[in-house]
């Protein structure tokens, strides 16, 4: 159950650095396991000896911090010990919401996974009784943890449509009705009184899968492709980009060629999305004597070598591959990761897409171009929510509120 930790981002410290910043540094650079000793956390901050064993000393004293067993055996002096956050320190939740089910997690901010679990969630059904349905299910999972409220710090929720992260709302969601402008964020926040951020369910996916991955892998775009067609994309420096609204990578609503025939559930007409989508291969292999009702049964038609089902797959990712390779110039990522239920089922959406992009696109932008299915599959989202979650718990201005919360070492 779970996944690797995955790095997290540490803030520059400097020598006349504050505490806050420095605590968020080491915190971080623990909680990913980038520096297990002082000696590492010496070398992977550049501060000096005396002032990484202060600011550690201060974090083992609040709680947020535990020393393990010694490191390795033998040798002169006295055995480094093993670093790690403490496991009570706090928790965080994640909920990646799809438009059918939804997936849950409780972690500690050490990243290891206390519970998981999948849960049938119809978004059409509004905002109200959906956010109900997780923050019952969200309950029982801190029952089965024995974890008291109060440990639980920060939630985060990706959801499957334009989100303003600022704002923690959908914003005209077309495949989400009843959500546009509802406080997601703030109503999460009110029922489990923590920080509570919201954003689009492939910006996180795009965060797991690229903090899984060497930072030199980065830049990276993760396109999820299912009901409809979604983008997520990470920088160089391993950090999301959204954009000024939160707008940056919905490439589902690209316009297509010969497609101004059909509709696109936003009001457009020609969308990739309305073409190429599962939704829009499930449609047309619809008959009057039945044919896939969901995208599930789409997956298990590929997985059984469907020969017709293969065909509409690769017709849509003859599509999507077009608007791929102009992606492709524009960003010039490092990696495209292809996510969603059909990717996983077999290989002909990547085999599509990837013979489209190397004929069309120009040899300099794809000449160090990888392009794949994604290594963390269905958790990447999950793993994106919960490294987003703690990420901003060991923030400086986290961390300072976790060290006054968290009364004395646990286990």
């Amino acid at each position: 159950m779970g996944w690797e930790p995955v790095r997290l981002a540490v803030p520059r410290t400097s020598g006349r650095a504050d505490g806050n910043l420095v605590h968020s540094g080491l915190a971080r650079l623990i909680a990913s396991g980038a520096a297990e000793t002082r000696v590492e956390l010496v070398r992977a901050t550049g501060l000096a000896r005396s002032t990484v064993n202060s600011h550690l000393d201060a974090l083992i004293a609040a709680g947020v911090v535990v020393e393990r067993g010694p490191v390795g055996s033998g040798g002169r002096g006295r055995p480094a010990h093993r670093l790690a956050i403490a496991p009570r320190a706090g928790v965080v939740l994640a909920a990646d919401v799809g438009v059918h089910s939804t997936r849950l997690a409780v972690a500690d901010l050490g990243q290891d996974v206390l519970a998981e679990r999948q849960v049938a969630l119809d978004i059409a059904d509004g905002p109200e009784h959906s956010l109900d349905v997780l923050t019952k299910h969200l309950h029982d999972l801190l029952g089965d943890c024995e974890i008291a409220r109060d440990e639980v710090k920060a939630l985060v929720m990706g959801l499957p449509g334009p989100v303003d992260p600022r704002l923690g709302m959908p914003v005209r969601p077309p495949i989400m009705p009843g959500w546009d402008g509802f406080p997601v964020g703030d109503a999460m926040a009110e029922r489990f009184a923590c920080a509570a951020s919201v954003d689009n369910d492939v910006n996180l996916m795009a965060l797991g899968e690229a903090r899984a991955l060497p930072p030199e892998e980065s830049p990276l775009l993760f396109l999820k492709i299912g009901t409809g067609i979604g983008g997520g994309i990470v920088s160089a420096g391993g950090e999301l980009h959204r954009g000024s609204d939160g707008a940056a990578g919905d490439i589902g609503h690209i316009r297509v060629p010969g497609a101004d025939d059909v509709v696109c559930q936003c009001g457009n007409v020609g969308c990739v999305e309305a073409v190429a989508s599962a939704e829009a291969v499930i449609r047309a292999l619809r008959t009057e004597e039945g044919g896939p009702q969901s995208t599930e049964d789409l997956a298990r038609l590929l997985r059984d070598g469907d020969a017709t089902a293969v065909r509409q797959v690769r017709s849509a990712a003859a599509t999507i591959g077009e608007v791929v390779a102009m992606l492709v110039h524009f960003y010039n990522p490092k990696r495209i990761v292809l996510g969603g239920l059909i990717t996983a089922a077999g290989d002909d959406m990547l085999a599509g897409i990837r013979g489209v992009v190397y004929r069309r696109a120009l040899p300099l932008a794809t000449r160090n171009l990888s392009l794949v299915n994604s290594a963390l599959g269905r958790s990447a989202g999950l793993a994106g929510a919960v490294v987003a979650a703690i990420e901003d718990v060991l923030s400086p201005d986290g961390i300072h509120r976790l060290m006054l919360d968290t009364p004395h070492p646990r286990g």
